[in-house]
């Protein structure tokens, strides 16, 4: 199998599963004229963040790392009417184009990016008794995904799912002797999970338009 060969398979799930849509594709066009790196989700990934936030029913939705907003558009249109999306960005000018992406897509009343270090956005959503999530999606620096776990489980409730993107690091991650502190990162949310009663997970490796890597799938149990 060849990059070729995955993004063909991409272009073609996209289409028959996935098809077009406006708000999306201006979403990555805005994106790429800010000059923000190419790294947002596939579109069969977004619509499995959506599909995953609409089968755990999901009223409240949390977000490590925004970018420019595209995978906040699949998670903030799974949402009900009163429900509420919050999207953490370090990049004050990646915030500003995820809220001007998320503005055009109609949802600017369901969906909030706030701008900072995502540890201490973490710590404040804490602090402030924030109701817990439904949903985490993480997908910001892998060396800090172990402390972005901790606090999603302060934020969680029995029930709620956490997401982890590019958990697989192109197969790095099965290297222990790595010095990568991505890879290290990961690893280490690994042990985490696996050592943790609270949670059940469970990584995927995957190919495609994004290259080889892999997602980590984890649900509170208590």
């Amino acid at each position: 199998m060849t990059q070729q060969q995955w993004n063909a398979v991409d272009e073609y799930l996209n289409g028959v599963l996935v098809g077009e849509d406006a708000a999306l594709t201006a979403a990555l066009a805005t994106s790429e004229r800010a000059g923000l790196p190419h790294i947002a989700v596939s579109p069969t990934q977004g619509k499995l963040l959506h599909l995953l936030a609409l089968t755990v029913g999901a009223r409240r939705i949390l977000e490590v790392g925004s970018l420019g907003g595209y995978s906040a558009i699949w998670l903030a249109r799974a949402l009900p009417a009163d429900g509420r999306l919050v999207s953490l960005e370090i990049a004050p000018a990646h915030a500003a184009v995820a809220r001007a992406n998320l503005h055009e897509a109609g949802l600017e009343k369901v969906a909030e990016v706030r701008t900072g270090r995502a540890a201490d956005s973490l710590a404040e959503l804490v602090d402030d008794g924030a109701e817990p999530f439904d949903l985490v999606f993480i997908d910001a620096d892998k060396p800090s995904i172990p402390e972005y776990f901790d606090w999603a489980l302060k934020l969680t409730r029995p029930g709620s799912l956490i997401i982890v993107d590019n958990v697989v690091r192109g197969g790095a991650v099965a290297d222990s002797e790595s010095t990568d502190a991505s890879v290290i990162g990961v690893r280490r949310l690994n042990e985490l999970v696996a050592a943790e009663p609270r949670v059940e997970g469970t990584a995927v490796q995957t190919v495609g338009s994004k290259g080889y890597d892999g997602f980590t799938l984890i649900r509170v149990v208590s």
